[in-house]
């Protein structure tokens, strides 16, 4: 798999209430908000982290989000390894196309891939 980003899913209760992350460590743009995830994001930097109180699709929550330039090949990969499949291959009504895959230690990460 080849990786192009990664982002960390933090959980929160409410992603509105961002004011740490916006105030204190200066993540001030709100790149979007689907109101069960955003992302803030430092303008001049690019750093970032999303926040999320539950997946909308997925039976549970992602540690962080890899970002791949072909999660079909990802998702063959990860299956042809054995790894277990939390979300299958699906293509999100917001226009991404991901899964969720569990690493050997526990953690689960989404593989995502965005359009345009």
């Amino acid at each position: 798999m080849r990786v192009v980003g990664i982002t960390p899913n933090l959980p929160v209760a409410d992603v509105e209430q961002a004011g740490f992350w916006r105030d204190f460590v200066g993540l001030c743009e709100q790149e979007f908000s689907l109101g069960w995830v955003a992302r803030y994001t430092d303008p001049a930097t690019g750093l970032h982290v999303q926040l999320v109180t539950a997946d909308a699709t997925a039976p549970e929550d992602s540690a962080l989000t890899v970002k791949t330039d072909d999660v079909d090949a990802a998702y063959a990969e990860a299956r042809a390894a054995g790894y277990e499949i939390v979300h299958p291959l699906t293509t999100e009504p917001w226009g991404v196309r991901r899964f969720f895959v569990r690493a050997p230690d526990g953690t689960v990460v989404n593989v995502a891939q965005h359009s345009g």
